[in-house]
């Protein structure tokens, strides 16, 4: 029998609505898991425990009398730290960060709150999101739950812990170049980057998106048509399409389809033969399924990555040299060298030219991908590293070699989700990628369940010793 902090939120949606359980079941058992899980992971940077058993008793009552405000009312979920909560300090992952309490919700968590999920509380992040890994100067180090030696990736560090921890099955993240995919991959989820604008964020930038990080494709469908309701608050979103994404995602054929399979990208680091094992028999299984698959060349040029790189050190230094030197001094050192090393000494022709290999980005990732019905990929080149490091080989002034499968889409605008596919020699997680065409994010969510029917048996999720 299934223990309930296991159940997906479609399961707990259907054991509501039967009164098989009730919200309040659920939000106990979340807070169970919470209680066993954080001295060892360290996911959370706000626990509201109490106020989630309330809202739970609120949801129970919209329950029994027939009157849910949604199919995932009563439902437990978790937020990034950087997802404004009124009420909530979001120093985003930094001790240099302002703790002043926040006047209101963001849109994704205002979306939440009126669909009558239970917020458990807020998850941790690296200094400013800034870097793939679970080291923040405020939060401490957010451990991997499948093995604590090994690195949950990030920015979305603790939402990745906290789904397979089972703090609920619902946690959402943000990606401006791979931060709820890269966690994913890393911590054997599912999370979906959807196109640029289908969630209402605030403030919004470029590439910038907030995502459904779930242990299944259909729970991060049942959240999209929650977060995609429209906030005025975000000017760079797309024209709301009030779709049941989860009453759509099953029966897409793939006998037919054109799937390009695009197992290097030539930049940044080198693919682990693991990795691409793993793609590999993904793509196998779509042809085997009688879809048309292709191998591709990557795209994306070291000039590109470099480019990509240049605008966030730019964009980081901009922030931190306007900091008081006491300030500064809380941020990670790691942090204050990357952003600092070569960025003061950019001139403005140098991060125009950064700037113009992002657009060259963002256009070769679109006619790249606009010549077949979808993409596969592996979401990050390598396994989970060393839980204690910064990021991939520790070195500042390449702290980003590992984004080049991811950050491509973030500025493309195009959806993509990490699925899981299996694991490694030992037993750790190995996702890939799904891309769609731009604003295809009912296709990507379609393929993704349709590659999660085709993979192999899953590992158990793990328990707390």
């Amino acid at each position: 029998m299934t223990a309930i902090h296991d159940l997906s939120a479609a399961d707990l949606s259907r054991a509501f609505a039967s009164k098989e359980l009730s919200p309040v079941d659920a939000a106990r058992a979340a807070l169970a898991r919470i209680d066993a899980w954080e001295p060892k992971i360290n996911a959370m940077y706000l626990v509201h425990g109490e106020q989630a058993l309330a809202a739970a008793r609120a949801s129970e009552t919209r329950w029994r009398s027939g009157k849910p405000l949604s199919p995932i009312d009563g439902v437990p979920i978790t937020l990034k730290e950087n997802i404004y909560t009124k009420g909530d300090p979001a120093p985003i992952g930094t001790a240099a960060g302002d703790l002043t309490p926040k006047t209101e919700d963001a849109p994704p968590a205002a979306r939440v709150g009126e669909a009558g999920c239970v917020i458990l509380g807020k998850t941790t992040m690296p200094d400013f999101g800034m870097l793939s890994s679970g080291m923040s100067s405020i939060h401490g180090l957010t451990r991997n739950p499948w093995r604590l030696d090994r690195n949950t990736s990030g920015s979305s560090s603790g939402a990745g812990a906290a789904a397979v921890a089972g703090y609920g099955p619902l946690h959402l993240g943000t990606d401006i170049g791979g931060s709820v995919r890269l966690p994913a991959t890393h911590c054997g989820i599912f999370a979906l980057k959807p196109s640029l604008g289908r969630i209402p964020v605030s403030p919004p930038f470029m590439g910038r998106v907030t995502g459904p990080m779930t242990r299944t494709v259909r729970d991060a469908a049942m959240l999209l048509m929650q977060l995609s309701r429209p906030d005025a608050r975000d000017f760079m979103s797309l024209p709301y399409q009030p779709l049941d994404y989860a009453a759509q995602l099953e029966g897409l054929s793939v006998k037919g389809l054109r799937i390009g399979f695009l197992p290097d990208m030539k930049a940044g680091l080198p693919v682990d033969p693991q990795v691409r094992a793993a793609a590999e028999a993904a793509a196998k299984a779509l042809a085997g399924a009688g879809a048309i698959v292709e191998a591709m060349q990557s795209f994306l040029t070291p000039e590109m990555l470099d480019g990509m790189t240049v605008f966030f050190e730019a964009r980081s230094f901009n922030d931190v040299s306007a900091m008081p030197q006491a300030q500064r001094e809380k941020i990670l050192p790691f942090i204050v060298e990357w952003c600092t090393w070569r960025a003061g000494g950019f001139s403005g022709r140098d991060v125009m030219a950064g700037y113009n290999q992002v657009m060259q980005m963002r256009e070769a990732a679109v006619r790249a991908v606009a010549r077949y019905d979808f993409v596969i990929s592996p979401t990050s080149p390598i396994l989970p590293y060393e839980a204690q490091s910064f990021s991939p080989g520790d070195d500042p002034h390449d702290a980003l070699p590992h984004i080049a499968f991811t950050v491509p889409y973030n500025m493309s605008e195009q959806p993509a989700a990490s699925l899981n596919w299996g694991c490694s020699a030992d037993g750790l997680p190995i996702g890939i990628q799904v891309i769609g065409q731009r604003f295809d994010d009912l296709g990507v969510l379609r393929l993704s369940r349709v590659l999660e029917q085709l993979r192999p048996a899953q590992s158990v999720w793990p328990e707390p010793r």
